[in-house]
């Protein structure tokens, strides 16, 4: 496929980032997979993040995780933690959720039910 053939791809990957009460919400939409996951990579940089880095991915319009998802999450956790800040998923769908508990990610990220809830102190 070619990239301007993915642009117009539904499952394509998308990531808006805002700053709510000092805290970075990446609001993700589409797949999570090896091809597409560069996007959400770039918005995990400890350099966009804020000290300490604290941050929550909305989940709510993700439709499909894979392991580059699972590994890129792992490896985001470990580096806001490193840094004494935090991460947290919020509003994951249920199709991906099975796949995070699969793997127990959800052990080691915070998993909350809203964007609200994964917000509060």
């Amino acid at each position: 496929m070619a990239d301007s053939d993915k642009a117009h791809d539904p499952g394509r990957l998308s990531v808006r980032s805002a700053v709510t009460d000092g805290i970075r919400v990446l609001s993700v939409a589409g797949d999570i997979d090896h091809d597409t996951v560069q996007p959400l990579r770039q918005a995990l940089d400890l350099d966009h993040l804020g000290t300490p880095p604290r941050v929550v991915v909305d989940m709510r319009q993700v439709t499909f995780m894979d392991s580059a998802g699972l590994n890129l999450l792992v490896t985001a956790r470990r580096a806001t933690t490193g840094q004494h800040g935090w991460l947290r998923l919020a509003g994951v769908p249920d199709s991906v959720m099975r796949t995070l508990r699969i793997v127990e990610l959800d052990t080691i990220i915070d998993c909350y039910p809203t964007l609200r809830d994964a917000l509060q102190p």
